[in-house]
């Protein structure tokens, strides 16, 4: 059939205003990377899950109670980078507890060196810098304090990423009762000493977001990926601010897609546009955790479902539903030169020896 030149015009024209999307049969051919998960043991049907979905993981080391020790967790990411070099990648962190000590400083730089010795390509810096440790004299010690400088600086000088987790979502400064996400009430119900709201005693939220972007003012050269959305996930134009202020930082979802969610309810084309501009500095990820060896087949059919989810949001462009909270939103249908960079492309330029079947 032939068609007049003036439609095929307009076909042209309606191809180029609408950029190609992925499909939700398209999940498990598209490689991905989730660049925010706890993982400890071996985990090989996690790891099969993993492979059949198109994943590549970063593990994160951090200083939670929740976790095993330290030296655990390196042990556990070591162990799985060099089981699967193209699968697996880690991030190292720093036990900042007694770091007013004369010899703390060289102690840990020591351990991180040595981290990144054995293949670490960042390091986490947690919340309980500003939410946990205090001096002698019951100052609160925040990240943009001088005792720190010298391990940003050596970071900054290797070129080495650094993931920051400085303060909490806002909600925690809330009332259980006036928390917009039911996970939140359920997480600081279970973990109260990280509701904010009954610990006054500590610097507030504005003051935690505060002292991370006098911290980011003085190391201009950091490579740094403000995780869970910088803790600014209430406000897309918030996090947008933060990401003008600092050029030289990105951020992850890890953990905090619910939020935007949420507001794609009544601001989806708000919510969407804020992808789209900031594409090549936002980073896919989750925070899931296993808690042992013998959840491994759980964690990998939960991992798959979170996945599956997240992709349905950010690349379909369905009615859905959240657990949440009330209200539909649909996904984002984010066109896929969009997704290519928040699932993979930009974890690659910032974690440039990551994934790699090369390490030694």
């Amino acid at each position: 059939m032939k068609y007049p030149l003036w439609l095929l015009g307009v076909v042209c024209v309606a191809a180029q205003a609408a950029p190609p999307v992925y499909h939700e049969e398209d999940f498990a051919r598209v490689e991905k990377v989730d660049t925010h998960m706890h993982l400890h043991g071996e985990l090989p049907k996690f790891m099969a899950r993993a492979q059949a979905d198109g994943f590549r993981i970063l593990t994160i080391n951090v200083n939670y109670g929740d976790f095993p020790a330290l030296d655990l967790q390196l042990r556990d990411a070591v162990a799985l980078r060099n089981a699967y070099p193209e699968r697996v990648a880690f991030a190292a962190t720093f036990d900042a507890k007694g770091s007013q000590s004369p010899d703390w400083l060289a102690q840990t730089q020591r351990k991180l060196d040595d981290a990144l010795a054995q293949g670490a390509v960042g390091v986490k810096v947690w919340k309980d810098i500003g939410m946990q440790w205090r001096d002698t004299d019951g100052r609160a010690v925040m990240i943009d304090d001088a005792r720190f400088a010298p391990i940003f600086k050596s970071l900054a000088d290797r070129g080495v990423c650094v993931l920051g987790h400085q303060g909490e979502p806002r909600n925690a400064w809330l009332p259980l009762a006036q928390m917009t996400i039911n996970g939140d009430r359920q997480y600081f119900t279970e973990h109260p000493q990280y509701h904010m709201y009954a610990h006054p005693e500590w610097p507030s939220y504005e003051e935690q977001i505060a002292a991370r972007d006098r911290w980011l003012a003085q190391n201009p050269r950091l490579c740094f990926i403000g995780v869970h959305l910088a803790s600014l996930e209430w406000d897309v134009a918030r996090i947008a601010e933060f990401l003008r202020k600092h050029p030289t930082a990105s951020v992850d979802v890890a953990a905090r897609l619910v939020h935007l969610q949420l507001q794609s309810v009544a601001h989806r084309d708000q919510v969407r546009a804020f992808f789209i501009e900031f594409q090549d500095r936002i980073l896919y990820g989750t925070d899931l955790a296993n808690r042992d060896a013998a959840s491994d087949a759980a964690f990998a059919d939960e991992a798959h479902a979170a996945w599956s989810a997240d992709w349905r949001y950010l690349a379909g462009d369905g009615k859905l539903t959240s657990e949440d909270f009330a209200g539909t939103f649909r996904g984002l249908a984010l066109p896929r030169t969009v997704i290519d960079k928040i699932y993979g492309g930009n974890a690659h330029r910032l974690f440039p020896r990551a994934w790699r079947a090369d390490h030694h």
